[in-house]
């Protein structure tokens, strides 16, 4: 019988019977089944190696004669040719399934235990947040064009420094891929780089007093204010537990710093009042949050107090804090270099081996300077030679 809609319409289960399969007499292999439970599918039969195998093509309500009759062609020729189409089948759908975004969690447990907290977490952005158009793509179909293409996008949102750091971000996931043997190539190589406009934004005693003014006393408003007060560096402040809070300084061990290197911050009397309003709850001093979206809030609310502030990021304080620590308060290079944990200058290279110092008193000096210098921006008034808290 050769299988058409005609004679598969008249095709019944036999009865007693749970299920029947009718074989065309022109294509081998090729048939059709019938079940209980009222299913009506096309299968194609064939034999590998001494074992039978049989595929569902699919079910007869949505699938024409014809074109069940070509799927089964096209299978038997695979067959003919000593290729097994049920096991190429199973590692398709295996394929498939491999999108960027499943292969991705593997990738990110992978570097988690690698990484320090901040570059992981920087990674995390990247690769979650600014690569999601290509989370549903299956990995091994992901090309050059697709990745230019999210670079590209990232580059006019948002900045050319960004879209670099998502490139670098996509070319070290994807050469695990490879080394994993998910992939052949890295899609990422040969894409193109973007120009990247260094910083050099320095706030206005005005502009600090806008961002002081829009400040409250939430766990965000306390870290910018430290921010401001100290020149470190967000993930530092951002991310401070209270076994860091040693006496009368901050002791970043090594593992948190950006060159590895214990950094002491002297804790001043300004900074004593903002760490004291906290309260113990746990290893960290503040929740652990999104800074990027409480940033957001944070220009939104400046927007909203009808101020005008040109864009500015967290590390413009901290750059702020080093340019008029040197050029208005005349504090020496190496103790703005100390506090800013940098190892350049006077303590690069070998110079640095031999010069152990960590200006412990100078830096605190500096800093309570600093503060003072920081209270009369944000209050409008010159400081008193005394300690001088800040408006909350």
């Amino acid at each position: 019988m050769r299988l058409t809609q005609k004679t598969i319409a008249a095709l019944l289960l036999p009865e007693g019977k749970s299920e029947s399969i009718t074989f065309d007499a022109d294509l081998p292999g090729f048939g059709f089944r019938i079940r209980a439970s009222g299913s009506r599918t096309w299968i194609f039969q064939f034999k590998i190696g001494g074992q039978h195998r049989r595929m569902t093509l699919g079910s007869a309500a949505v699938l024409a004669p014809a074109r069940a009759r070509e799927i089964a062609s096209e299978l038997h020729a695979q067959v003919r040719l000593g290729r097994d189409p049920s096991a190429e089948r199973i590692e398709s759908r295996l394929r498939a399934s491999e999108t960027m975004a499943a292969v991705l969690q593997n990738y990110l447990a992978f570097k988690r235990g690698e990484l320090k907290p901040r570059s992981y977490i920087e990674i995390e952005r990247h690769l979650m947040k600014n690569a999601k158009p290509l989370h549903g793509l299956q990995l091994a179909k992901i090309n050059r064009r697709d990745i230019a293409g999210r670079i590209s996008t990232i580059a006019v949102e948002l900045s050319g420094a960004s879209a670099n750091r998502l490139r670098a971000a996509l070319s070290t996931y994807f050469a695990w891929a490879v080394r994993e043997g998910l992939l052949d190539s890295n899609p990422v190589i040969g894409t193109n780089r973007w120009d990247e406009q260094s910083r050099d934004r320095v706030l206005s005693d005005d502009e600090l007093k806008i961002i002081w003014d829009a400040l409250g006393d939430d766990d965000y408003s306390v870290i910018v204010k430290l921010l401001m007060l100290t020149g470190q560096r967000l993930n530092e402040i951002g991310g401070l537990r209270w076994a860091e809070i040693v006496g009368d300084k901050i002791v970043l061990p090594p593992a948190r710093t950006k060159n590895s290197r214990e950094h002491a911050i002297p804790v001043t009397d300004y900074m004593r009042a903002l760490l004291n309003g906290r309260q113990r709850n746990g290893e960290f001093v503040f929740g652990r949050n999104h800074w990027a979206r409480c940033k957001e809030r944070l220009d939104q609310r400046i927007l909203e107090m009808g101020a005008k502030l040109e864009p500015w990021t967290h590390h413009d304080l901290r750059r702020t804090a080093a340019t008029k620590m040197a050029d208005e308060l005349g504090i020496a290079p190496h103790i703005i270099e100390a506090i800013l944990n940098h190892i350049s200058g006077h303590k690069a290279g070998v110079a640095g081996i031999y010069n152990r110092a960590n200006y412990e008193r100078e830096k605190r000096v500096a800093l309570e300077r600093w503060a003072s210098r920081v209270e009369e921006a944000v209050s409008g008034k010159q400081p008193a030679e005394s300690v001088i808290r800040l408006r909350g």
